[in-house]
């Protein structure tokens, strides 16, 4: 598996992670009643810790102070950011969190860009999530409002510090050190709060799958993609989340979509295949691959 994941090519890498951590929010959905918001983010995150940590076995003693100093942070915002997450779509419908959540990659891709085309993309894609937010609700629960703006900041942080990590300290090591400091932020909230209390073995297993497509398999995939791919891209790649999103929901869950919604797929489909060319384009003409 693990020797799979490493061949795969940066842009394919973050499309899989995509449908990888959609597919993983239908088990997640189903598990909040039963153990709530802090319990599926402990079971998630402590599981997938777990598994990284046997799959690749970083040796901790080996691992450098410039290492140590960006592999914590960047386990702490990536247990911070799911926990947030998953706090916010317990009050407010998923694709206003994820709506929200995407402010901060687009960020991320304002700052880190020099050319007017790529301006072009991010409004695109910003006009698409605009579109898919059902802003027309006016119960919206203010509290999930702001947890979604969180998350969306702490997803930032992880793709800048991400990015960052990559360059210094080999993938999957960095993915699994920094899980395992994810789950010591995150799994202390799940016991508190006794939603671990409830589990059974089935509900174990379900938290094995959960902790495999929504983290383990993801944030592996999504590692390598950002050791190769410039933090500009790789957020509006990441883009994509709300279609695929829409798309998992209607296959599990049968929802369907509204025009609106279908106009916003397309326009975050054409803003993520736009930056992606013109970037390989740019690569070429600069004679960077």
């Amino acid at each position: 598996m693990k020797n799979k994941l490493i061949n795969i090519p940066p842009i394919p890498a973050v499309l899989f992670a995509i449908i990888s951590v959609q597919s993983g929010a239908a088990i997640a959905k189903g598990l909040f009643p039963v153990i709530g918001a802090a319990g599926t983010a402990s079971l998630r995150i402590g599981i997938s810790a777990l598994l990284l940590l046997a799959v690749y076995r970083p040796n901790l003693k080996k691992i450098t102070t410039n290492q140590w100093k960006l592999v914590i942070p960047y386990g702490l915002s990536l247990g911070a950011m799911n926990l947030v997450f998953y706090l916010a779509i317990e009050r407010i419908p998923i694709g206003l969190a994820v709506t929200l959540e995407f402010i901060g990659p687009l960020l991320v891709a304002v700052l880190g860009s020099k050319r007017m085309i790529d301006f072009f993309w991010v409004l695109l894609a910003a006009t698409g999530i605009v579109l898919i937010a059902p802003w027309s609700n006016n119960g919206i629960d203010l509290l999930g409002v702001l947890f979604a703006l969180l998350a969306g900041a702490l997803w930032a942080a992880y793709i800048v510090l991400g990015g960052k990590i990559s360059k210094i300290m080999k993938g999957g090591e960095a993915v699994a050190t920094g899980m395992l400091f994810a789950a010591i932020l995150i799994v202390p909230f799940g016991i508190l709060g006794n939603g671990l209390n409830s589990l059974t073995p089935k509900l174990f297993s379900l938290g094995i799958a959960l902790a495999l497509l929504s983290s383990a398999i993801p944030f592996t995939l999504e590692m390598k993609a950002l050791g190769q791919l410039p933090a500009r891209t790789f957020s509006i790649l990441m883009s994509l989340e709300p279609a695929a999103a829409s798309i998992c929901a209607l296959i599990f869950l049968q929802e369907y979509l509204t025009f609106n919604e279908v106009l916003a797929v397309l326009f975050v489909v054409i803003a993520s295949a736009g930056s992606t060319i013109t970037s390989r384009r740019q690569e070429i003409n600069t004679g960077s691959i």
